[in-house]
């Protein structure tokens, strides 16, 4: 069973469109939680169809994938879909923001 905040934080997430990413802190406001709560929800996301990998630290670096901490899959993932990354961060226009 699904929680509210899971079902939530899936729905927003499923509409980060490829080339773009959000950040735990933008989902977290936008759910009225705590981006420890969302990346917790994302850990677990049990469903392919929710794309996971395209939400960051706020600071714009990568954070883990799916519970492990080695992020060079994400990066893979976000620079095939055309996400840009200066250094080690996102670029910032990749980054979109939940009002």
């Amino acid at each position: 069973m699904t929680s509210l905040l899971a079902k939530q934080v899936y729905d927003i997430v499923s509409t980060i469109p490829a080339g773009k990413v959000s950040t735990y802190a933008a989902l977290a406001r936008n759910v009225g939680s705590s981006p420890r709560a969302v990346g917790r929800v994302l850990r677990n996301n049990p469903h392919p169809s929710v794309p996971c990998h395209r939400v960051i630290c706020s600071d714009g670096r990568l954070s883990g994938y799916f519970g492990i901490s080695d992020s060079a899959d994400k990066r893979l993932l976000l620079v095939s879909e055309g996400v840009l990354f200066i250094s080690e961060r996102v670029s910032p226009e990749c980054i979109i923001v939940f009002e």
